[in-house]
């Protein structure tokens, strides 16, 4: 099966500045995309540029504010062009992971960036997409977004199954337009949101678990087929993390 080139697509990256999202970023440039990324912080943005030897985009953006998602969706079609691919890949954990420990407060605050956030991010995209039919979406979810798990936590799982939920309607509904939506499910990977485990995560069970570059090589590989071709979903974990 021949491959699509990936040269001069625009790739957006929600939480593109850090973990995954910097992996797939900079797994994308090397492919000849023109990637830009989003991130709340202008410090994370300016490192991710210069890993990438200034081949990266980037602006400050914050999913959980849908006016400014708006804004940085259409300063990318004004300044970069037509965005080809959306890649969901911001997210966010918690410490306090069960109902008895964690607050009102931080059920909102997780749902606000994993769910609602991804929401925005597709929202502002779409009806360009739809209209050229053409375009992918992309959102990295989680195992815990298939399985609910204590690891991930209460509000993690559940606003995992909302993004998984949310893009398998929204595949449903605009598949026959040409447009590609697939949640990739990953389980353990180091990233800085192990630093939010309740349990600090030693550097022997780091070694263990996947790396970003893992995911971003999957998932740049899942852009590059050809347009006749939807991959759905796809699960990637390590060998030995149990898939209930």
């Amino acid at each position: 099966m021949q491959m699509t080139s990936l040269a001069n697509k625009t790739v957006v990256i929600s939480g593109g500045a850090t973990g995954i999202g910097l992996a797939l970023a900079l797994e994308f440039v090397s492919h000849g995309a023109i990637v830009v990324i989003g991130s709340r912080r202008q410090s994370a943005i300016d490192d991710a540029i210069k890993a990438s030897d200034g081949k990266l985009h980037g602006k400050t953006l914050d999913v959980v504010d849908r006016p400014g998602v708006n804004a940085f969706m259409a300063w990318v079609k004004q300044s970069i062009g037509t965005i080809d691919i959306l890649v969901n890949a911001a997210g966010v954990n918690i410490k306090d992971r069960s109902m008895s420990s964690m607050t009102p407060e931080m059920w909102d605050h997780v749902m606000s960036i994993n769910a609602t956030g991804a929401y925005n991010c597709i929202q502002a995209v779409l009806p360009a997409m739809r209209e050229r039919k053409d375009g992918m979406i992309i959102n990295i979810s989680s195992v815990a977004g298939k399985r609910a798990l204590a690891l991930g936590g209460v509000a993690y799982s559940a606003s995992k199954f909302a993004m998984t939920a949310l893009g398998t309607c929204v595949s449903n509904e605009v598949g026959a337009e040409g447009i590609r939506v697939t949640n990739v499910y990953p389980g353990e990977v180091d990233t800085p949101i192990l630093d939010q485990r309740p349990v600090p995560v030693t550097e022997e069970h780091r070694q263990k678990i996947l790396k970003p570059e893992d995911i971003a090589s999957v998932v740049v590989g899942l852009a590059a087929l050809p347009a006749r071709v939807h991959i759905p979903e796809i699960v990637i974990k390590p060998v030995h993390q149990q898939y209930y």
